[in-house]
């Protein structure tokens, strides 16, 4: 909140409107505006705060979750989830607004702001004073227990292969803009149908599919998803049956965000059932950070598969699509190919918990091999971060960079235990 502030009154963000060689209006930062280390320094220090919040509501929620009856497991999380998205879809369009009329400054604004309203519900919240806390190093001892069980590592490892391999294409957005000649306005309509599609996906889960298995729930969703895809290729070649290529692009990315709402919370209330009793917290978020850890993996996945062809910006405005075309087919195959692990992922709980009594039920190999790969995904995403805010140009190409640039709303929706798979950087 308070770096908020900071950036309110320490920089200019207000812009100025000018014509590009197109006749576009174009944004242009005034010379006060606030440096790319500045900006990224503000957003780290508050998302670091959001993060603290959201891991203690997690906790709680995993905590209570555990003690459903089993008629009932997952409505819990499903509806604190449907709320979170629900606000999700309501701010999406109210920011996009405030941000088209009065531009940036009243959005940084509110985000200082709307979190003051949050402090008199504190006095709503109860909690057991004085309440016993296990010491760090028998909570540590826990998971350490935790990560070694088959029943663990194994249906993580699933987890992680599978949203390593969602990758994107990240030249999707400058196509849009370029050669589609969207609009901003129209990038955020497709973003807020997105935000409103996943929250739809979230409330059909809840209510149609909780009691399918959750390989049932992956295999489906993920051939679905390959399906939406696919229907790019169409776009990019200019197939759209008669449809505006706004609505055929608004329909493809709706509908494949709200198969990524019914596919998200499986993955969720699997991660609850994994928890250790007391170290709800900890091992919560430890799960969810090697979801998202993988999504941050994909993300730089896909920035590297730009150099296979040719997908800058002067050779598709030249019309040459043919690298476009092969880029989406490429990257959706790849997404499809995470089903060769769906065998790895059980069908219900009790399949889960019957692993630590299969072969190999307890192996302290699995559980070194995963919390390596977890810290290592971890520092790889904090050197990139790091590497961002000092030299934001220097380390990485300047076009690779433009191209899988994502809005920082798409950021937070992958950290958000999120984690929705995505096909393409929007």
């Amino acid at each position: 909140m308070a770096s908020m502030f900071a950036l309110l009154f320490h920089s200019d963000l207000t812009f100025d409107v000018v014509q590009d060689d197109e006749e576009r209006s174009v944004n242009v930062p005034r010379e006060g505006a606030p440096s790319i280390a500045f900006l990224s320094t503000c957003f780290l220090l508050f998302g670091t705060g959001f993060w603290f919040a959201d891991v203690m509501a997690d906790s709680i929620v995993a905590e209570k979750a555990k003690l459903e009856p089993e008629a009932t497991r997952g409505h819990l999380q499903s509806t604190c989830y449907a709320c979170r998205f629900f606000g999700l879809m309501i701010a999406a369009p109210f920011s996009s607004v405030i941000y088209s009329v009065w531009g940036p400054k009243y959005v940084i604004a509110l985000m200082g702001v709307l979190p003051l309203v949050m402090l008199p519900l504190i006095v709503m919240f109860w909690e057991t004073k004085n309440a016993y806390v296990k010491p760090t190093r028998e909570q540590c001892a826990e998971i350490w227990g935790a990560v070694c069980s088959r029943s663990v590592w194994q249906p993580m490892g699933f987890v992680y292969l599978y949203n390593l391999m969602q990758v994107g294409n990240a030249a999707w957005r400058e196509f849009l803009k370029s050669v589609l000649g969207f609009t901003a306005n129209q990038l955020n309509a497709l973003l807020i149908a997105a935000y409103v599609l996943l929250y739809l996906g979230i409330i059909a889960y809840k209510n149609y599919f909780i009691s399918w298995s959750w390989r049932s729930v992956y295999i489906w969703t993920t051939f679905i998803n390959g399906f939406f895809s696919m229907l790019q290729v169409l776009l990019i070649n200019g197939y759209t049956f008669g449809i505006s290529p706004f609505w055929f692009a608004l329909g493809d990315d709706a509908f494949a965000d709200f198969i990524s709402g019914i596919q998200f919370l499986p993955t969720t209330i699997m991660m609850v059932q994994l928890c250790p009793a007391g170290s709800e917290g900890a091992s919560y978020a430890m799960f969810t950070t090697v979801n998202n850890s993988a999504l941050t993996l994909s993300s730089a996945l896909s920035t590297m598969l730009l150099g296979i062809w040719d997908v800058s910006k002067e050779t598709m405005v030249g019309g040459d699509l043919s690298g476009m075309t092969k880029l989406t087919i490429l990257t959706t195959f790849i997404q499809v190919a995470a089903l060769a692990f769906v065998g790895l992922l059980p069908r219900y709980k009790e399949d889960m918990m019957n692993l630590a009594s299969q072969a190999g039920g307890v192996s302290k190999f699995g559980g070194f091999v995963f919390l390596s790969i977890t810290f290592l995904s971890v520092a790889y995403a904090i050197v990139v971060g790091i590497l961002n805010i000092v030299s934001p140009d220097g380390w990485e190409s300047r076009e690779n960079v433009i191209l899988s640039a994502t809005p920082v709303t798409r950021l937070v929706h992958q950290f958000n235990s999120n984690a929705k798979p995505g096909r393409t950087d929007m």
